[in-house]
């Protein structure tokens, strides 16, 4: 028996310890020594302090910031464990709301959101992402329509001709991958910073 069950063990702590420690570390290495800033999650610091990752959303909210696109993700309800409350950009809780096309709520807060930007840009299609989760809830880019249809808000909150701040959404417009791969975005946030430096008014 004793012979069966040999190979069995040494197979089980020779795949424990390929899988579990030395695969793990390995890739941990390469991907420290190859690409560092995204292995250790795409901080962004300023000023000596991390403010955010250029992966997960942040809820943006003044007229002169661009905003993200809406989040769904949710928190334990400080009052009520049990249930949960709206937590937006919650990266320890990422997902969607699961709400379907006959949701009644969702609907009434599309249509809602969609006559808020409508009034803010008359006469401008509201882009599908304005209004729309994404499925982590934590997206953190916008496809440069989104990002276009706020530059006439942002301007005029700052102060700025609308030119000035549209160069600087085409100048963080990251491309499709080769060309080919993907859909053209805007980080929310690395625009945002780059208003505040005032990359804007240059």
């Amino acid at each position: 028996m004793l012979r069966e069950l040999r190979p069995a063990l040494v197979m089980t702590a020779a795949l424990t310890v390929i899988t579990g420690l030395v695969y793990p570390l390995a890739v941990t290495g390469i991907a420290q020594g190859v690409l560092p800033h995204q292995a250790n999650g795409s901080l962004i610091v300023r000023d000596g302090a991390v403010i955010g990752s250029g992966l997960v959303g942040q809820p943006f909210t003044g007229e002169r910031y661009f905003h993200p696109r809406p989040s769904a993700t949710t928190a334990p309800d400080p009052a009520d464990p049990a249930k949960s409350v709206p937590a937006p950009y919650n990266a320890a809780n990422s997902g969607g709301s699961n709400a379907g096309p006959t949701s009644k709520a969702l609907v009434e807060r599309i249509q809602g959101d969609a006559e808020r930007l409508k009034a803010e840009n008359p006469g401008v299609p509201v882009p599908a992402d304005l209004v729309t989760t994404s499925g982590s809830g934590l997206d953190p880019d916008l496809s440069p329509a989104a990002a276009d249809f706020q530059v006439p808000r942002v301007a005029r909150a700052r102060g700025l001709p609308e030119e000035r701040v549209r160069r600087l959404v085409e100048a963080h417009t990251v491309p499709r991958l080769l060309g080919v791969l993907g859909e053209p975005t805007v980080n929310v946030l690395a625009l945002n910073l780059a208003l505040d430096a005032g990359a804007a008014d240059r």
